[in-house]
């Protein structure tokens, strides 16, 4: 009778392929002759990870038995549940997530799926995704931040990565207990100063994303766009539905739209964008009554410059809106940029989706994408009425450049008037393609968020 020991390696091989990576360790454990066999066999460990995630980045020099290893790790440890083990391995299992959702590949769902299917536990989400500051100024004893602002910024960014819909289905609720405390956070005008360029930075001038910044405006349009779909508005944030998808470079695909397109301008600048600007975008800006906005940052008493402003359920309105932008020139990056990507110029048009008439929607925009020296994307623009700039937004790519997800940022006064306005934005991309519009009557509308 054979026996699996007599039996070539390239069998052995072939049978080990349908093995678990987390039942291998097991088989390495059974004999001296499977130890060294499995430990050395980098197709096999080449294979198991390739059929449960996305290819890893071309600067990843780990062997394929290393980051096989490492990932079971991290799925074991997000299997747990022992809550002391998740803790204890915070930052590991941060920065791993993180790595794996930004090597995440547009023709593939694996990695993505892997991550979504770990954040349905709620512990999971309780433990890595709501250990921020700004969660725990909601419910310290249910969520307090982790021991160091690095991590705190490593938790942020894995929420925002995950996108707008991982709230769990059972209690406690963590976007319903904490936005009133993102929403002070983003209407606290003292938060938007020159260093951060009064967008979503560090406050030491390094153009670093600030994730917690990030996370906090995530989570103000993640509420208001819930309370939204509640009362049939009908929106949908549609490259933030799915978790941990739409982050890998390329993931953007575009849809065709109806009416007749508009030939390209400078198609020989769009061939050389690195950014994809060229297209139809859609928009959301977010905003208090400017009264309110005053009464609380100027009649609510005095705060000390390191204290946070009390939450807040003020009522909030957004706009939705269209955009068309069009490359217009590029060049060279300049000594405060990163170095590896163009400044791309655009120019276009924005349109009000609610109102036919809309004073602060309807303009004319121009603005820039850029690396910053961090690698992260920045883009600025600029929204133009009667030839005068007047409001200007300051964001970040979520994910690889090209990526569905799009970006989040704050608009504010083009001159950084201390008093304000300002707010959260994000914008994404629906189209490479333009097309003529047509102008519709539409029922003049502002919506308006209230708590549920």
């Amino acid at each position: 009778m054979a026996q699996l020991l007599d039996q070539p390696a390239e069998v052995l091989h072939n049978i080990f392929r349908h093995v678990e990576p987390t039942d291998l360790a097991s088989l390495c454990k059974t004999c001296q002759y499977f130890h060294k066999l499995i430990q050395a066999d980098e197709l096999l460990w080449k294979y198991n990870y390739l059929c449960r995630f996305d290819r890893p980045a071309p600067e990843d020099t780990r062997t394929w038995r290393e980051r096989v290893v490492r990932l079971v790790n991290i799925q074991k440890i997000l299997e747990s549940d022992d809550d002391d083990i998740k803790t204890e391995a915070l930052e590991e299992v941060l920065t791993n997530c993180i790595q794996l959702a930004l090597q995440s590949d547009a023709r593939s769902s694996k990695t993505s799926d892997f991550l979504a299917d770990h954040f349905q536990n709620p512990i999971n989400v309780s433990t890595y995704l709501c250990k921020s500051s700004l969660f725990a100024l909601a419910r310290p004893e249910a969520w307090p931040a982790a021991p160091s602002p690095a991590l705190r910024q490593l938790s942020a960014q894995l929420h925002v990565l995950g996108g707008m819909n991982l709230e769990p289905p059972v209690r406690p609720h963590p976007v319903r207990h904490v936005h009133p405390y993102a929403r002070s956070r983003v209407y606290d005008l003292r938060r938007y100063t020159q260093a951060n360029m009064w967008g979503p930075f560090m406050d030491d001038g390094s153009q670093r994303v600030d994730w917690e910044k990030v996370q906090a405006i995530m989570v103000v349009l993640a509420y208001n766009h819930r309370i939204s779909r509640s009362r049939g508005a009908g929106l949908v944030l549609q490259p933030w539905e799915e978790p941990f998808s739409g982050l890998a470079t390329d993931s953007f695909r575009s849809v065709p739209l109806s009416g007749s397109p508009v030939p390209a301008l400078r198609p020989d600048l769009d061939a050389l964008d690195p950014y994809h600007v060229t297209g139809t975008w859609m928009r959301i800006v977010c905003f208090l009554d400017y009264n309110d906005l005053y009464a609380f940052n100027f009649e609510s008493g005095d705060v000390a410059p390191d204290e946070e402003r009390d939450p807040i359920t003020t009522r909030e309105a957004f706009r939705l809106i269209r955009l068309q932008l069009r490359v217009n020139a590029i060049e060279d990056p300049g000594e405060d940029d990163g170095q590896d990507l163009p400044v791309v110029h655009f120019e276009g048009f924005s349109r009000s989706t609610f109102m036919a008439w809309d004073p602060n929607a309807n303009s004319r925009i121009r603005g820039t994408v850029r690396q910053t020296p961090s690698g992260a994307i920045r883009w600025t623009s600029f929204s133009i009425f009667h030839g005068e700039e007047r409001w200007r937004s300051e964001g970040v790519q979520i994910g690889g450049l090209r990526s569905t997800r799009g970006i989040l940022g704050n608009w504010f006064d083009k001159d950084y008037d201390d008093h304000g306005p300002a707010g959260p934005t994000a914008f994404w991309k629906i189209s490479d393609d333009i097309v003529e519009e047509k102008r519709l009557p539409t029922p003049l509308i502002q919506i308006y968020m209230n708590e549920a």
